[in-house]
């Protein structure tokens, strides 16, 4: 409950800011993304600036989840392995538990219908 409400309280101020954002920078913009032609570029995107903004901090927090996915993979793979080796010394553990409990009482023989009263000892 105390997660929604933080939720609820970090989200509602940043969409009225990214919807004041998006209302502010309306105006069509042209990107070229071909370095020697200015006047007649190979591949040109236009579209409202906050759109290319948008795009661009989408594009930078995948690529910089990417980097960090792959800059753990040292760490993830230790983990397996210990993982790995808990698994074993767990199976061990059992294994040792097993060869060492106690033996349980032995089964008694099948009582007979008639109970023996031995005689009192004088």
């Amino acid at each position: 409950m105390v997660r929604r409400i933080i939720s609820t309280l970090i989200l509602i101020p940043l969409a009225v800011v990214i919807i004041a954002f998006a209302v502010a920078n309306r105006q069509w913009v042209t990107v070229s993304f071909d370095p020697f032609s200015s006047t007649s570029p190979a591949y040109a995107a236009t579209l409202p600036l906050f759109a290319f903004i948008f795009v661009a901090l989408i594009l930078g927090v995948v690529i910089g989840g990417a980097v960090v996915w792959i800059g753990q993979a040292k760490w993830r793979r230790t983990a397996r392995k210990l993982d790995n080796d808990v698994r074993v010394l767990h199976q061990e553990l059992d294994a040792v538990r097993r060869r060492f409990a106690p033996e349980p009482p032995p089964a008694s023989p099948d009582p007979s219908p008639y109970t023996v009263i031995l005689p009192p000892i004088p």
